[in-house]
Formats: C-alpha cells, structure tokens, sequence
C-alpha cells in the first residue's frame, strides 16, 4: 500500500485528508501534537487498519529525527506538511509582535523544510511527494489588500522552500509543490468560507495523484489551477 506522513492530522484540512487517503486505501501515518485530546482522529483507528497515530509537535527537531528513525526502512509516497499557525489576526503596522511573527515562520516555513530534510531518505525510496500545504496569501502577485504580514510571509517563504526543493530533488526523483485548500471552513478559515474540507481534500488529492514531474515546483489551488508566485 500506498504510504503517507501527514502533519496537523488531527482537524480541520488535515483531518479531511487523513479520512481521504485512508478510504482510498492508503496506509497513513497521522501527526498531531497531542493524539490524547484528538478523538475524531482515533475514532478513525478503529475504523482503518492502515492508520498509526504519532505525537509530534513540528517545531521539536529532535522529536522529528527520532521518528524518521523510527520509520527508517519505510517508503513515503507523500510527506504532507499540513500542520500550520496564522498568528494574531488584525494586526497593523505599528502592531507587528516579533516573538509570534517568529513563531509563524517557525511552523510555517521552517519546519516542513525540516520535515522534508529528515524524511528525506524514505521519500527517495518511493521516489515520492512532498506536498506543502500554502495559502493564495502568499501569492505577491495576488495580493490586492495588503497586511497579514505575519501569515502572508511566512507562506511567501514556504513557497520559495518547495520551489528550491524541487529543483534540488529532482535528480532522485521527488516531487515537491505548494497547495493552496480554499478558503475552507475550518477554525482558522472560519464560518463564511467558501468550501468545506472534505471539497479540499478530494481536490488536492486529485491533483497529487496525477501530479507530473513538469508541475514540480509549481503552486496550485485544490481545484488544479496554477496561481501566481
């Protein structure tokens, strides 16, 4: 079977992909930061033999490489960087908290790069996928609005990392692209959103499953289109 690492699996998008990949038949391996507290998360465990449940939190670098030790041997078909934090809303010049602004980069940019370097040897062994889940808002050319200093950065920079990690893994043959979900009712996206999480997450895999080499690098929203950088 097919395997997946997924982080931030245990709501929202990252749920709704757990739940897609493990009916498609996948084997997935789900990381949240506390399984403890991530009920509908284990109610799956029960209902698929195919899903194992880590704790992890994806800033804890050393937690990272000990369970890519743990996996040493395992093929990943897909490295999903799902888990992400978009920081106090609302600010404005003048406003911008440092010690969080930090903190977003850290989970949004520097530790998918993380993720993807620790992983890096069971990728090659399926010759697999990194997927970073992204967001429009990183998109310069796309924004029309201005603020979110904080989300919008940190997203611009985590696209910058898949394109540089595509061109350095071709070789070995992984893939690597940056996904935009949607405006998606989630506690981030909140209740006027345009779609829901399940809609998400059957498009997303639609486009991975088909992903070519050529769309290596690239940025694309859940429905397959390209967006600008």
């Amino acid at each position: 079977m097919p395997q997946l690492l997924i982080t931030g699996a245990n709501r929202g998008i990252g749920l709704a992909l757990t739940q897609v990949y493990l009916a498609a038949g996948w084997d997935v391996l789900a990381c949240c930061r506390d399984p403890e507290t991530a009920d509908e998360l284990l109610d799956l465990v029960n209902e698929f033999q195919g899903l194992e449940v880590f704790a992890l939190d994806v800033t804890d670098y050393e937690a990272v490489a000990d369970l890519a030790a743990e996996l040493e041997g395992r093929g990943l078909d897909l490295l999903l960087n799902n888990a992400g934090y978009y920081g106090p809303k609302g600010l404005q010049l003048g406003q911008l908290p440092v010690d969080e602004w930090r903190t977003v980069f850290e989970v949004n940019s520097i530790a998918p790069c993380k993720l993807a370097e620790a992983f890096l040897p069971h990728l090659i062994q399926a010759k697999g996928i990194i997927a970073n889940i992204s967001s429009k808002v990183g998109s310069m050319a796309d924004n029309q609005s201005g603020g979110g200093y904080l989300y919008r950065s940190s997203k611009a920079a985590l696209n910058s990392i898949t394109k540089s990690l595509a061109l350095d893994l071709a070789d070995v043959g992984v893939k690597a692209v940056a996904l935009h979900p949607g405006w998606v009712q989630t506690s981030m996206g909140g209740p006027n959103a345009l779609i829901d999480v399940d809609t998400s997450a059957a498009g997303m895999k639609q486009l991975l499953d088909k992903l070519s080499q050529a769309q290596s690098g690239g940025f694309y929203d859940y429905c397959g289109n390209s967006i600008p950088w």
